[in-house]
């Protein structure tokens, strides 16, 4: 018996994680939720719950109207109720969210286990974002998003250090990005479905290069170790490397690099071996190939396959590389987090994230090895980093 008790704690440990990251935290502020005044969970009239805090931050001070920051349903902030259902929780499960003193003194979770360590943006700061990008000298995380001014930048604390592209009718403002990269050089590059162009801004928000009438639809874009630039093209079916004159303006050169590709998204290039990787989407499913740097196919897997190997149907929506050559994509049918492995042992599954994530759109790895998801359901930029026991 005391066996089989043993054996049920880890699953109880990983329930309670679960719930307190799940069900137990405001997705707008983060903040977990409390009996106190404004912390109590707060029902809106079209189910979802948020703090009394953020119910009153959202309402207009006046006519106390308000839209749900998830489904954008009007009501009034007065048309809220306590969510008994969380409340009563937060009571049953009051002794369990709180560690105890031999578990504080034993340190963090299993060793190479990934933990949420900080988490930034929030509806209001972010608006249905769709990528991220990292800069490679100062560090900084760059995202598209539906907001006013379409690109934000945030420093390392999570705070908003600059924005611009504010959506509007002249040919260098962002109207709908996709996904943005950031050069060698600190150059944001962002596609921009509005109207289907590549486009490139300095650091502070001023426009260098517009790229347009070239392109079905560019979607995905990355950086080479070389400052070059790859964008997919998902009506074409293609992918592409620009190289292009920053400093100028200029585009130097464009190479296809791949012509027959099933509605190429995203793609990733890893600095430690040159390989490409391309994600591609079915009809309900998507497929990950990765190319060699003279891009010659090495590998490559489908949701099909990927199921395989981890039962729950797998609909991969980001790629990118970890620093040791490892494809690592988000799957939002979990959603998770997922290791593939390295192309030439393809794929060995390995959940790293497989809880508090809503619907993953973006990864990046920083040059100390955390991990940033970008969670489009919470509005936000999520910061993991492995715990080491």
């Amino acid at each position: 018996m005391g066996a089989e008790a043993a054996e049920a704690r880890p699953a109880l440990r990983e329930l309670v994680r679960e719930a307190e990251t799940s069900l137990l935290e405001c997705k707008v502020c983060f903040e977990r939720f409390g009996h106190r005044q404004q912390r109590r969970p707060r029902n809106l009239p079209c189910g979802h719950v948020v703090c009394l805090a953020c119910v009153a931050a959202l309402a207009h001070p006046r006519t106390l109207a308000l839209e749900c920051p998830f489904c954008r349903r009007a009501c009034r902030g007065c048309d809220t109720s306590d969510c008994l259902p969380v409340l009563h929780l937060l009571e049953l499960l009051g002794s369990a969210l709180r560690p105890s003193p031999a578990a504080q003194r034993a340190g963090p979770s299993a060793p190479g286990a990934l933990s949420c360590h900080q988490a930034f943006g929030g509806w209001g700061t972010l608006v249905n974002p769709t990528g991220l990008a990292l800069c490679p000298k100062t560090g900084r995380v760059v995202v598209v998003h539906d907001g006013k001014r379409r690109v934000k930048i945030f420093d390392s604390a999570g705070g908003c250090a600059h924005q611009f592209g504010e959506k509007g009718d002249a040919a260098q403002d962002v109207k709908y990005p996709l996904d943005v990269t950031v050069t060698n050089d600190c150059y944001v590059v962002v596609t921009d479905a509005g109207d289907r162009a590549i486009k490139v801004f300095d650091f502070f928000g001023q426009i260098k290069l517009v790229l347009g009438g070239q392109f079905s639809l560019p979607w995905g874009v990355e950086t080479t170790p070389q400052n070059g630039v790859l964008v997919t093209d998902a009506e074409a079916g293609s992918l592409h490397l620009l190289q292009i004159d920053f400093a100028e303006g200029l585009l130097r050169g464009s190479q296809l690099l791949q012509a027959s590709l099933c509605s190429p998204r995203g793609v990733a290039v890893s600095w430690l071996t040159g390989a490409v990787a391309v994600l591609e989407r079915l009809a309900g499913s998507a497929r990950v190939k990765v190319f060699s740097s003279r891009m010659q196919l090495l590998s490559q897997v489908d949701t099909f396959g990927l199921s395989l190997f981890h039962p729950p149907r797998i609909v991969a929506s980001a790629v990118t590389f970890d620093h040791q050559g490892n494809v690592v994509v988000t799957e939002t049918s979990g959603p998770a987090v997922l290791c593939l492995g390295k192309p030439e042992e393809f794929p060995v599954v390995k959940p790293m994230i497989s809880h508090g994530l809503g619907h993953p759109v973006a990864l990046a790895f920083t040059k100390e090895n955390s991990l940033l998801v970008l969670d489009s359901a919470s509005h936000s930029v999520n910061v993991y980093k492995a715990d080491w026991g």
